[in-house]
């Protein structure tokens, strides 16, 4: 079985119940569900390099606009009908930048999301729906 080593980004704004978290639709593909910024780790990628590349590949966020909380946690997802494990790296961030409601991106990076448009939104934490792919699974540690 194939091991694919993944970053996941819980990017929070806000304190109490007007904390909010950054999530995305597929402009072209609602059935992806609702999804967090994240994607795989490259070959000798740092696991922090590949969480702000993935954020602002899939966002258009800064570095700069970001604080790192720290690691939630790390655990291991088994996709149904695939052959492969994916070794989540799950990280919270608060965002600093300047407020905007919300916002479209098109994705750049060459990866197999390149060039797709997602629509990403600030919903509160405890309104929060089912993520796609169980990707909600550390949200009660942040």
């Amino acid at each position: 079985m194939e091991l694919k080593r993944k970053v996941l980004a819980y990017i929070t704004k806000g304190e109490g119940t007007k904390r909010e978290i950054l999530v995305f639709e597929h402009k072209d593909n609602p059935n992806a569900g609702l999804q967090v910024p994240g994607g795989t780790i490259e070959v000798d990628e740092l696991l922090i390099d590949a969480l702000y590349r993935e954020i602002e590949e899939e966002t258009g966020i800064n570095r700069e606009d970001l604080e790192l909380k720290g690691k939630v946690i790390k655990s291991n997802y088994f996709p149904e009908h695939k052959n492969v494990i994916y070794e989540r790296n799950i990280f919270h961030l608060t965002f600093i930048g300047k407020e905007h409601d919300g916002w479209e991106h098109r994705v750049y990076g060459g990866g197999e999301d390149d060039g797709m448009i997602f629509c990403h939104r600030w919903v509160p934490i405890n309104k929060l729906p089912e993520l796609a792919a169980n990707q909600d699974q550390a949200i009660e540690f942040i």
